[in-house]
């Protein structure tokens, strides 16, 4: 069964891949293919170990001495620092699949239950605490008691969110339509005000799609909360790492690929891509040509397009169309322990989410390291840290009474600047499938045609669909890994 053709699996199964570190039996006819993936982010992970577990000698090349993409950690003095702070939920089957396969899902285990305390620091009668969330009862009962008791809304707003949940659950997500109309329109047309699209729709829409509602596809915004909070009642049950993102999307990803057999190739820079004469692919490198069946280019889409061989694409200059969306992390380094939740989500503030990273970082004495995701940072991208520190550590203190008398041991941002693709009205149209134009040439990537977000769901599901792509090319079979069991 193809990618695009696979069921799709309930958010509250597990996903039906192979037991850690175990490769699929290999199919004889495969023996022999050779196949050259471009990436060592998660899409290109996926799809080297797909292809591998197929039976297809797989060499895997990274530009960057590690593996992981965007999703990576490194050393600062004696903290392990993520680039970003990543999440999943437990709607997000693909990247379960990841950590199963990796052997790392005990290491980012999910909530029990979707639980989210929200802050507000604005309210008129000082900061008021509410929280996000769900019961066991069936969709949309599951998080009917939470709205109906939310502080930062009123009576009236609450009702309003049950009306537009209807209407939204009411969409189909396969209407190309919905990629033409910003969310911010709908949700005005269905009676939700600016205080609740700032309460609600964009405390978990500006997480998940890295922007606001106004610029925001319709399509991608309904996939979001169709899947995450409307299709099973712990779809959105939360999932985060609680090690290094390194030790998963690295140390445990390069062990799983050289189980499989893959050669991996760390700092080497593809300088070209074009097609044999004998019909098979050539990989040009730094002294070397490697000479493959199949290719699959899982890099992002602006470098993407430079590697494209002619033709691979009909108009493949719309990748350049395809726009960028930054994210900012602040991360603070207290003295002692100034929040006790592993996070919280903030309004009133220009703070979004902060986390603990304390145990995961390594941090020892007593002290505690915050992290803040601020995601749709164009406004704070490209600031001095020395102006960060000056808006972002008084809000702090307004969000952590016990952050007033602590001392800040450390201070410091790391910028993603093109973390995401943009994820505007009209970008459905410009992201490619994983297939093209020449048979066993195939593109993976967040931001190719996954149905989903820049996510590491949608990474994670591209390279599923490249590998496939790749595979039917060669004539092999391919069982999609979310499969259901029949």
């Amino acid at each position: 069964m193809t990618a695009d053709a696979v069921r799709p699996q309930r958010p509250d199964a597990r996903p039906a891949g192979r037991p850690e570190g175990a490769a699929a039996p290999v199919d004889d006819r495969a023996v022999g293919a050779r196949a050259v993936v471009v990436g060592g982010g998660l899409a290109g992970i996926t799809a080297a170990l797909e292809l591998a577990d197929a039976g297809v000698r797989v060499t895997l090349l990274e530009g960057r001495p590690r593996l992981g993409g965007l999703a990576f950690s490194f050393q600062r003095g004696e903290l392990t620092v993520d680039n970003g702070q990543h999440v999943y939920l437990r709607c997000c089957t693909a990247y379960r699949w990841f950590l199963d396969r990796v052997g790392g899902a005990a290491l980012a285990p999910l909530q029990d239950r979707l639980d989210v305390p929200v802050l507000d620091v604005a309210h008129p009668r000082g900061p008021r605490l509410g929280r996000l969330r769900r019961t066991a009862l069936p969709v949309p009962l599951h998080l009917a008691k939470s709205l109906a008791t939310y502080p930062h809304l009123s009576l009236a707003e609450r009702a309003s969110v049950g009306r537009a949940a209807l209407a939204l659950k009411g969409l189909d997500l396969a209407d190309p339509a919905l990629d033409d109309v910003d969310f911010a329109s709908w949700l005005g047309r269905h009676g939700q005000s600016d205080r609740t699209i700032e309460a609600l729709w964009d405390l978990v829409g500006v997480a998940t799609l890295n922007a606001t509602a106004p610029y925001a596809s319709l399509g991608l915004a309904a996939m979001v909360f169709k899947t995450g909070l409307l299709s099973e009642p712990g779809a959105a049950d939360i999932g985060w790492a609680h090690v290094p993102l390194g030790e998963l999307h690295d140390t445990l990803a390069r062990k799983a690929l050289d189980t499989a057999g893959v050669r991996t190739e760390l700092r080497t820079r593809v300088l070209g891509i074009s097609r044999a004469q004998e019909g098979n692919w050539e990989v040009e490198v730094d002294g070397e040509t490697l000479e493959a069946d199949a290719v699959v280019l899982a890099v992002p889409q602006r470098e993407a397009h430079a590697l494209l061989p002619d033709g691979v694409l009909d108009d493949a200059d719309r990748l350049l169309e395809i726009g960028t969306a930054p994210i900012l992390n602040i991360h603070v380094v207290y003295d002692r322990k100034v929040l006790r939740q592993p996070f919280f989500a903030a309004l009133g503030t220009p703070v979004q989410w902060v986390f603990d990273r304390t145990d995961a970082s390594g941090l020892k004495g007593g002290g505690q390291y915050l992290a803040l995701s601020q995601s749709a940072a164009e406004d704070d991208i490209d600031e001095p840290v020395s102006v960060l520190r000056e808006r972002y550590l008084p809000e702090l203190d307004r969000l952590l009474p016990a952050a007033r008398g602590a001392e800040v041991q450390d201070f410091f941002v790391t910028r993603e600047r093109t973390a995401t693709f943009a994820p505007t009205p009209g970008v459905g149209r410009l992201r490619p499938g994983a297939a093209t134009n020449a048979p066993g040439f195939a593109l993976a990537g967040a931001w190719t045609a996954t149905g989903w977000p820049a996510t590491m769901e949608s990474a994670v599901r591209s390279g599923f669909s490249a590998a496939g792509a790749a595979l039917s090319a060669l004539g092999r079979p391919h069982e999609h890994p979310l499969q259901e069991a029949v």
